[in-house]
Order: C-alpha cells, then structure tokens, then sequence
C-alpha cells in the first residue's frame, strides 16, 4: 500500500476573496459591454479587448485512449506538470502548450487521467474541499485518482464530485489547478487540441527511412549506410574501401535503385589483401560525407585510423552486406553546419541502426550532432545519440548498453544527471536508437529490438538543468565524442557498429519514427 498523497496545502484558501474577484471581474465585464455598445460596437463583433486577449485553441472531446494536451478552453494553455516533474505532490497549473511529456495525458479505461504512463491526476489528500489541490501522485487505484470526462466539457473528481478549476477564473501562465463546485465557469471547461494541420503526405510504397521522414515534414539532412539505400530512389555510392596492397580505393554502390550494397565489389577488391572504410558518403545530396578521423580531409591524432572493412558480415533483405566496425582508434566526421545540419536551438531528430553485441564502456560511441571546433565547448553543443556500456553520472541499474543522449559534459540517461528508471539495455544482435530534441524545452530517447517490435521510450520531457536552450554547432560525428581525434586531441576509446543512420530537420513525431523501425524491420537485418 502507497504512502497516502500529502495534505499539505491541497486545502481550501482564499475562498471568499476568490468569489469577491469573481463578482468583480462580472462587473467589469458589464461595464466594458456598455462602454463598447457606447462607442459603437456591434452586437457580436469581436472587442479590440477579445482580440487582444490569448486566442483559445480549436479543440475536440477527449476520449478514452488518446494520449493528448488537457487545454483550458478560455485560456489555451495546456493542463501540466511543471517543468515535466514526476515528483509525487507536484501541483498542476495552466502553460502554453508546448507538447512537453508534462502536458501529456492519457484517459484510461479505469478513470484514471496519466501523464508518463505511472503518475495520475491526484486530488490531493483525498481532499473533497473546494480548494483542493490537484497533483501528481504514483497510480494506486483509490478514487481519488479517478475522473469523469463529461459531455459538457468539465472533468469531475468520482470522489469528489467536484470539477478541474483553474483558480480564480485566471488564464495566465502558473494559473493552479484545483477542484471546486460544478458552476458552469468557462475555467471549468477542457477539452483535446485539435488542429488544421493538413496530415503528413502518405509515404511511397516501399519507402525507405528518409522518404518517412520527408513525408512527415522533417527531411534527412545527412543519411549513411554501409548496407542499403535510405531513399526509395538513392542510386548512388554507400561508402569508399582502400586496400593495403597499393593504397588505392573503391566505391561501393547498390546492387540497384533503393537497394542493399554491392558487397560483390567489395570481396573482389579485396580479396587477398586487407581494406578499411575511409568515407561513408550522405545519401541525402547535401554532401555530409563522413571521412575517418586521421585522412587528409579530416586530420586528426596519430593513433586515429579508419575501421577495418571486411571484420563484420551480415544480410540485409537476404543480400550480404558489410558494417562499419568501430574499434578504439577508429572515428568519423563532417563539419556540416553550412551544409544543413542543424544549430543553436533549431530542432532536429536522428536514428541509427547498432548492435547490442560489440560494445564497451569507453567514451564515446555517439552518432548526431557535435562540435565544428572538434572540443567539449558547453552544455548543449552536442546532440548525438550514445549506445554503450559508459554510466556517465553513475548509479546505473544493470551494465547495459543503453541509448542515452550525449548532449555534451555528459551522457543522459533521462532529464537528469539521475538514473532514469525507465532506461532498460539492448543486447541484442540489431537494434535501433533514436534521439529527437526540439532545442528548447523537448527531448526524447527510444529503443528497440531493430529485427522486431516497436519503438520503446526511454524518456521523453524536459531537457536537463541548463542544456535550454541548445548551443548545437552543426558538426556530424559517429564513433567517438564530439571532442575527440583532432592531431593534438587523443582518440577514440570506444567501441560500437554502425549499419545505418540519418540525421533530420526538424522534431519528428512519434508516428513518423514508428514508420522508420518498421522500415528497419521490414529490411531483415540477419
């Protein structure tokens, strides 16, 4: 049995200076109307006063199932949890929506209003008392977690039978939520945003990654495989192999339009002798190709190398294939910060295809956005997926490997430099990992299984304390740290595989990257 929510000041306050202000905003609202009828107003004309006032969201009933914003008709803003707390006794209040995992809430068959799948509306207390206050508490069953979502737009308290009040009829950002007696108020009423959005274009039969993505508004800016296309129509070169016998190298292509690599190019070129991976061209026409940390396009440290090309073979579709296998010493880069890869706090989202099978603990496996000055310059100059075995902060549960976000000065398990409890580790042969942040306010990191399933989020809500905003630079990095393998700075110490991977503009939504794995998945990674 939980520990009961809090008293604390979930109690009635202020209650007869809250109708006195009522009475008074009534009158107000009498006299304007005269002063307006005075000076010529039409009947039912909007006032300069209601236009100058925040305009309410179109909105729709809420049902039970749908995860959504909870939006105060009059106000527009959005029922949330500060700052995306899962603090149990946190107070709900009125914010613009923001689509922060604060403002999200699913209305479940049991009654109950969640945000983050475990945390329920709460009338605090168990209070009935007008003036209670509405919180956040872990689920538990008790009714007074339960709510009624009715026909005329008010929520009601099963327990209580009193309704979600904004306090004090207010609109403003902060406005707590409370409950108090049914009165017909229009800060009694809410409802589900809707919008004119039109819907994302359907993608092409067949699509592969990036044509998902584009289709959902949010275009690949770099895209990179050492196994297939990441357009449906890409016809060109996956990646470059130079070989040791005399230094000469070769691109590998597609065995067609949108199809797996020519590995045939590769065991003929190099057989009988070793090669290594030197470049691995952006299939998104923006020319991101990522060259080895060590090559003359990208000098760096003695002991950085390009990855042995031949150590891994798999299928894709049933055809061979080869990975980048990343070993300590090995990494890749590209400044693309003129060439459309994201900055400062404009938003962006990626995903990479990995193995849960060759990992260590060394820093840093990471693939996305990082520094053009190739140093650890502040908080937020990064924005890459990690997938590896490193606990950053420490406390981790289990040895991993974990997708986390390394957003510079650290690894992020979650919003924090706490354990996420919600983090769980990928061991198997294939797996997927993405990374969304909308540079502000937003991000979010899933997993899964990338031979099947669905996409798992590992966290989606607020950044962590002094990474908003984003100070990304527009740098692309794979295998190592954003501050790694330049000629006086170290190598690379980590280890990972790299099968595919893209980089978008903008913040993707849940059901564009659902379509990537899919995608993934319908490409039978063997």
């Amino acid at each position: 049995m939980r520990t009961p929510s809090p008293l604390g000041p979930g109690t009635a306050r202020d209650l007869v200076p809250r109708r006195q202000r009522a009475r008074r905003l009534t009158a107000l609202a009498a006299a304007l109307v005269g002063v307006l009828v005075g000076i010529g107003a039409a009947p039912g004309a909007p006032s300069p006063i209601a236009e100058a006032a925040a305009a309410p969201m179109a909105a729709a009933a809420i049902t039970p199932g749908q995860s959504t914003p909870i939006v105060g008709t009059p106000s527009g803003r959005c029922l949330e949890v500060p700052n995306s707390s899962t603090t149990n006794g946190t107070q709900t209040q009125l914010w613009d929506c923001n689509g922060s995992a604060g403002q999200t809430w699913t209305w479940t068959s049991a009654k109950q209003i969640q945000a983050y799948g475990n945390k329920c509306l709460d009338a605090s207390g168990r209070g009935t008392a007008n003036g209670t206050q509405v919180i956040i508490w872990d689920c538990n069953g008790q009714n007074n977690q339960q709510w009624n979502v009715n026909s005329n737009g008010t929520i009601t308290g099963v327990q209580s039978g009193l309704c979600l009040d904004a306090n004090a009829a207010a609109t403003a950002n902060g406005t707590k939520v409370i409950l108090w007696a049914c009165n017909g108020g229009a800060n009694q009423q809410w409802a589900s945003p809707t919008t004119t959005t039109p819907p994302p274009t359907n993608p092409p039969t067949g699509a592969r990654p990036c044509d998902i993505y584009a289709s959902g508004g949010t275009p690949c800016i770099a895209a990179h495989s050492t196994t297939r296309a990441l357009f449906e129509a890409y016809a060109g070169n996956l990646y470059q192999v130079r070989r040791s016998s005399d230094n000469t190298t070769r691109n590998i292509g597609l065995t067609g339009t949108g199809g797996t690599a020519n590995a045939a190019t590769q065991d003929s070129f190099c057989s009988g002798t070793t090669c290594v991976i030197t470049v691995v061209f952006d299939q998104s026409g923006r020319g991101n190709d990522l060259w080895y940390q060590g090559s003359s396009v990208v000098p760096g440290s003695p002991q950085s190398r390009p990855a042995t090309a031949t150590t891994e073979s798999l299928t894709v579709g049933g055809s061979k294939a080869y990975s980048l296998y990343i070993n300590p010493g090995n990494s890749y880069w590209r400044d693309g910060h003129l060439t459309g890869v994201p900055t400062g706090a404009a938003p962006e989202g990626m995903y990479m295809v990995t193995s849960g099978t060759h990992v260590n603990s060394g820093c840093c496996f990471d693939y996305g956005n990082s520094e053009t000055t190739r140093k650890a310059d502040a908080a937020g100059a990064m924005d890459a997926i990690n997938f590896g075995k490193q606990c950053w902060f420490g406390g981790c549960s289990g040895s991993g490997p974990w997708v986390q976000a390394d957003l510079e000065w650290g690894l992020f398990p979650g919003g924090s430099s706490s354990w996420n409890p919600n983090q769980r580790a990928f061991t198997s042969k294939f797996v997927t990992a993405t990374l969304k942040n909308n540079g502000t306010t937003r991000f979010a990191i899933k997993g899964s299984d990338a031979q099947a399933g669905s996409l798992y989020t590992l966290y989606d809500g607020s950044l962590p304390p002094g990474y908003s905003p984003m100070k990304k630079q527009g740098a692309i990095i794979l295998g190592s740290g954003g501050d790694c393998c330049k000629p006086d700075g170290g190598a690379n110490l980590s280890a990972g595989t790299f099968y595919e991977g893209a980089m978008v503009a903008g913040y993707p939504s849940d059901a564009v990257e659902n379509a990537v794995q899919a995608s993934v998945v319908t490409a039978g990674y063997r």
